[in-house]
């Protein structure tokens, strides 16, 4: 029985391989779509998980999260200094950094913070924290190394950003690997930040009161505009003699910051902060919670391509089945002669089924294969883009589904092998 199978799949082999390329590239659709979901969001909750808490000005919560843990570029409101101050004064708040950003080197984020933020993405792999204004920690996918120099570029090349040319960064260390797009920023000091943008430290404070009464903070203003717009500021290079002062930042009239993370000591404590900073003012979130409900959009998204892929599969199905029939139609007199020459039904029946079983189980294997390849591809283009680690798996949860395919395979390729066993020598013949 295998040999004739064998013998007449040599003899279709176009045709068979033109089945098998069908059956698997509809698997391969529903594949794809399902490691590609399961990809994205675990790479987007382990970005997440060094970013406990973030505190920014009131606004969108999707963009602040986007924006403080993925280094999304928007236009985002500045907390201001005393905020800063409060949080790192909380003895609640194990730490508390200033996250700032606008500037690029080349296509990569510069992001002017803490010690505090280094320590809390893994710490360093080579070299040293920035000690002075003029120093930069190099993430662990960024074409720098420790010595090289760089002006940093307001906005990007792209869009027309411009050169800081006050300003020199010298790279003193590289930050461990981390699966984030924190892998792809250069870090710097933020008062460094603040000087290269002409903010000082006693602007926030001077208007603190026009902004209780509703006013826009002039400094703000000018710092939003700035990096919405790219014009520059009154900009102060970095001295480079000038060590980081943590006093400095933390100091109640310190400029303000797009977002600040925090590090509560404890679950209870997370909640009671970001109770405390969701007021009209200013935004506390969660990054995990957050996520979540965008998860549960793209989960309906993801539901709509199933059912797409389904869809595709059923219609596929039928086609296969239609050309199977087609087939054992076809080879009515080689049925019958091999009734005649001997052959019991079973032995037509299992002859015909594996054919069919053996298109349609072979499609389906290299479908499973070519949605893993596809899946590979796709994440490997987001992680270059975004540098999210997206883990491209297969779990338990992944079997059922494999093995009710499996199954309708066996049903599918049973339909042409039942017609065959109920065909008859003599009208196979006549036929």
């Amino acid at each position: 029985m295998f040999r004739l199978v064998v013998a007449d799949l040599r003899r279709n082999a176009l045709g068979a391989l033109a089945i098998v390329l069908i059956v698997a590239f509809a698997a391969a659709l529903g594949v794809a779509v399902t490691l590609q979901e399961r990809a994205l969001r675990l790479g987007s909750a382990r970005a997440a998980t060094a970013f406990p808490l973030v505190v920014g000005a009131a606004g969108s919560e999707t963009q602040l999260m986007l924006s403080a843990v993925f280094l999304q570029p928007a236009p985002l409101g500045l907390v201001p200094g005393r905020v800063l101050s409060s949080l790192a004064a909380d003895p609640r708040v194990a730490w508390a950094a200033p996250v700032g950003f606008g500037d690029f080197v080349e296509d990569y984020p510069i992001v002017g913070t803490t010690q505090a933020l280094v320590d809390g993405l893994g710490g360093l792999r080579d070299g040293r924290a920035f000690a002075r204004l003029d120093e930069a920690v190099a993430g662990a996918a960024v074409a720098l190394r420790p010595g090289d120099r760089f002006h940093p570029l307001h906005g990007q090349a792209s869009t027309g950003g411009h050169m800081h040319g006050e300003t020199t960064y010298e790279v003193v260390g590289r930050l461990a690997p981390t699966g984030t797009p924190w892998d792809r920023a250069v870090l710097v000091p933020v008062e460094a930040v603040w000087r290269t943008h002409g903010l000082e430290a006693h602007e926030d404070e001077a208007h603190e009161g026009e902004q209780h009464e509703g006013e826009q903070h002039e400094g703000e203003q000018h710092t939003d505009e700035a990096h919405a717009s790219g014009a520059p500021g009154a900009a102060q290079a970095p001295d480079p003699q000038a060590a980081i002062d943590p006093a400095r930042v933390t100091a109640a009239g310190a400029p303000g910051v797009p977002a600040i993370v925090v590090k509560p000591r404890s679950i209870a404590d997370a909640y009671k902060l970001r109770q405390e900073w969701r007021t009209d003012t200013t935004l506390a979130l969660f990054p995990a919670e957050v996520l979540t409900r965008l998860y549960a959009t793209l989960g309906d998204a993801r539901r709509v391509l199933s059912a797409v892929a389904i869809g595709a599969q059923a219609l596929v199905a039928a086609a296969i089945l239609l050309v199977i029939l087609l087939h054992v139609g076809q080879r009515r007199r080689q049925i019958g002669a091999l009734r005649a020459f001997g052959a019991p039904r079973p032995a037509v029946f299992a002859v015909v089924w594996m054919e069919g079983f053996a298109l349609l189980g072979l499609g389906l294997l290299a479908g499973v294969g070519l949605g893993y390849g596809a899946a590979r591809l796709i994440a490997a283009r987001l992680e270059a883009q975004s540098g999210v680690a997206l883990p491209v798996l297969f779990t338990r949860d992944d079997l059922t589904p494999l093995l009710v395919l499996a199954g309708a395979t066996a049903v599918l390729a049973a339909v042409p092998a039942l017609l065959a066993y109920r065909q008859s020598p003599a009208a196979a013949l006549r036929g």
